[in-house]
C-alpha cells in the first residue's frame, strides 16, 4: 500500500535538483487543478443563471448577503 510517508521516503532518495523539479511540477499541477475547479464553478453558475435558477443582485444586496 502506498502511503504519504512511503512516498516522501522515496522522494527524499532523489537528488536535490530532482526534488526541486518535482516540487515545481506539483505546484503547477495544483494551480491548474484549482483553476479547473474555479472554471467548473463558473460554468455551473452560468448554467444556473441561464436557466433562471439565479437572479441578478445589486452590489449592495450581495454585500448584505455576505455579511449575514
Amino acid at each position: 500500500m502506498v502511503t504519504i510517508d512511503s512516498t516522501l521516503d522515496d522522494i527524499m532518495k532523489l537528488d536535490f535538483d530532482s526534488r526541486e523539479m518535482l516540487l515545481e511540477i506539483l505546484q503547477k499541477r495544483q494551480v491548474e487543478a484549482r483553476r479547473e475547479e474555479i472554471a467548473k464553478g463558473a460554468r455551473k453558475s452560468l448554467q444556473e443563471y441561464g436557466s433562471g435558477k439565479l437572479q441578478p443582485l445589486s452590489a449592495k444586496e450581495v454585500i448584505e448577503k455576505l455579511n449575514s
